[in-house]
């Protein structure tokens, strides 16, 4: 059995976009539904969604969560991708349903999307270029992974564990893993 694929232009999948009960991530042409999140990734993501909203509380800097989606273009492609969060920094990266020059994206993987959020997507947000830092948390165990860009413009890569703190260069924020893990696991730091 074959079925066509229908490819929508941005601005047919912005019409759709608007009227969906369910949200959708758009890569060239073609729409994705995305899954709902677990409890886990709620209070993961509200965790930090309420930690960098206060600290960035009076500067030019907006942090937005789950429901802004980014717009990357790679190559010819246009993908619209919806980040657990985003902050920007941007004066001029004022659309109202799309932002397009964050300068730190963090993700809480899930079982069906962390492939895609460290492959796919990491290399996709690695094409913006006022991303500084692509943060990936892990829900099930205390994991985090940063991915940071250098003065070179090179990625790399730091892996931490329940005795690290998260350092955000990009917002000058360090956050520590029982703020992130807060109402999830429990954390022994004694």
């Amino acid at each position: 059995m074959q079925s066509a694929i229908n490819f929508l232009s941005v601005e047919e999948y912005f019409q759709l976009e608007q009227t969906s009960e369910i949200r959708h991530e758009y890569v060239d042409g073609e729409v994705f539904a995305m899954a709902g999140a677990s409890e886990e990734h709620n209070f993961i993501t509200g965790n930090i969604y309420t930690l960098l909203r206060s600290h960035l509380r009076g500067t030019p800097c907006r942090t937005f969560a789950s429901d802004m989606k980014v717009k990357v273009k790679v190559q010819k492609a246009d993908i619209l991708y919806y980040p657990d969060i985003l902050v920007t920094c941007n004066p001029n990266d004022n659309e109202r349903y799309f932002k397009t020059s964050p300068k730190l994206i963090v993700e809480v993987l899930s079982n069906s999307t962390k492939t895609i959020d460290k492959r796919e997507k990491r290399l996709n947000y690695q094409n913006i270029e006022s991303l500084q830092e692509y943060v990936l948390i892990s829900q099930d165990e205390i994991k985090v992974e940063v991915y940071r860009k250098d003065n070179q413009g090179n990625w790399l890569m730091q892996i931490l564990g329940k005795d690290d703190e998260l350092r955000l260069d990009s917002i000058d924020l360090s956050l520590t893993m029982a703020e992130i893990y807060e109402d999830v696991i429990k954390i022994n730091l004694g």
